[in-house]
């Protein structure tokens, strides 16, 4: 292959971006550059995420037994068990299901999509 892509941002459907962007703000802190009932965006030192109104919306389960999954987002903190009481205060909910060793802690945004918390290093 001779051409390669840069990743610009991640967009993610969702039934209320609003809602959304301030959520994913307080999360990663960075600021929210755009914000109207069909769209808003974050945008942090390291990556931009919008949030796209999709009528309908529905989403995915946790644990998802049917692969209607799509993806979630992996992030690093230094503080596993102060993050996971903080981004539960931000509106967060923490699923009874928890895969592995106690590595991770999988989080669900207020919009219904799965995010994994993940000790630094």
């Amino acid at each position: 292959m001779t051409v390669t892509a840069d990743l610009a941002m991640v967009n993610l459907d969702s039934s209320d971006p609003v809602a959304h962007a301030a959520f994913w703000q307080r999360v990663l802190g960075g600021e929210i550059t755009h914000s109207e009932a069909e769209y808003a965006m974050v945008a942090t030192s390291g990556v931009a995420i919008g949030f796209g109104l999709v009528p309908g919306y529905r989403p995915p389960a946790w644990p998802d037994e049917t692969g209607d999954k799509r993806f979630h987002l992996d992030l690093y903190v230094d503080d596993l068990d102060l993050a996971a009481k903080e981004f539960v205060a931000a509106g967060a909910t923490r699923p009874d299901f928890q895969p592995g060793d106690g590595r991770w802690v999988v989080l669900v945004d207020p919009i219904g999509q799965p995010f994994c918390i993940c000790r630094r290093g």
